[in-house]
């Protein structure tokens, strides 16, 4: 296996949680009362139980590097998120912040930001 790091971002409700990522194609790898890892194919994401965690206020954040960000996006928008910029969860489309790499961001139900990065465009396809 390579070399590689996963994120690890709070929940406040393991199942609330478990729940939304399974709309999103990750399934339950491992959930215990104290940690939980969500995965779909590549990309990893683990929890750790967090119930004071303020959704309006959270921090917390990982990036997500795909291979085709244009596809994930429009699978993900199959589910229904509501795309409001203030809404929590939500999901944004596709925006070039500058002279970074394209990308579209996903705000979970705890207010977890994802940004999912293009590596075409960021030079670092597979």
């Amino acid at each position: 296996m390579a070399d590689r790091i996963t994120a690890n971002l709070p929940s406040r409700d393991f199942a609330a949680t478990e729940a939304f990522y399974t709309r999103l194609g990750f399934a339950t790898r491992f959930r215990d009362d104290g940690w939980m890892i969500l995965q779909r194919g590549g990309l990893v994401l683990e929890f750790f139980p967090h119930p004071e965690v303020d959704k309006w206020s959270s921090w917390f954040s990982a990036c997500i590097r795909v291979d085709d960000v244009a596809s994930l996006l429009a699978e993900w928008q199959q589910v229904g998120l509501p795309t409001d910029h203030k809404a929590i969860p939500r999901l944004t489309g596709i925006f070039k912040p500058g002279n970074a790499p394209r990308m579209f961001a996903l705000v979970d139900e705890d207010g977890s930001l994802l940004r999912v990065i293009d590596n075409i465009d960021a030079g670092e396809a597979a």
